[in-house]
């Protein structure tokens, strides 16, 4: 691995772990100067490496209301471009916050919000099973969070420690 490749992991590392560090801060842990820093992030920024930058909410805390679901998604392969087209399609309804190529039982993994329930299964039932080349959906409503993207949610609880007998 060169040493480019090297600096940009690492900063794009630490910018996953909290994309709200300063650029000193960056600078400070990369052993490196600050403006070296702020041209990595533009380059990269430049180049769609990093697409975004996202906080991650506590639902329960921020009393949302929002449902969310799972669902896997068969698909009958195209000639020529297998899942990509039909998966970019699902990719871009607004509802849908996720979409993943996946191995095993099923070919895509969609990740969606809606307001209520009816909203989800209306989505699923009238606009995902509905498309050429969907041959079946498994929906499963998300009903509590954990953690996300890395991040516990909700308050800490430690762990019980296991009684040690001698």
């Amino acid at each position: 691995m060169s040493r480019e490749a090297s600096f940009s992991d690492e900063l794009l590392r630490l910018l996953e772990e909290n994309p709200l560090r300063s650029p000193e801060t960056l600078a400070k842990l990369l052993g490196c100067e600050v403006a070296s820093v702020g041209e990595e992030i533009a380059r990269l920024e430049k180049e769609k490496v990093i697409l975004a930058y996202k906080a991650i909410v506590d639902d329960e805390k921020a009393q949302r209301r929002t449902v969310k679901a799972v669902i896997e998604v068969k698909l009958l392969p195209e000639r020529g471009g297998g899942f990509d087209r039909l998966a970019r399609r699902i990719a871009r309804y607004p509802e849908v916050t996720s979409c993943f190529l996946m191995s095993g039982g099923y070919d895509l993994l969609v990740f969606l919000e809606g307001s209520t329930l009816q909203e989800v299964a209306l989505f699923v039932s009238e606009k995902l099973a509905t498309l050429r080349g969907v041959t079946s959906t498994a929906t499963h409503f998300m009903l509590r969070t954990y953690k996300e993207q890395g991040v516990l949610v909700g308050d800490a609880v430690e762990p019980e420690r296991l009684p040690i007998s001698p």
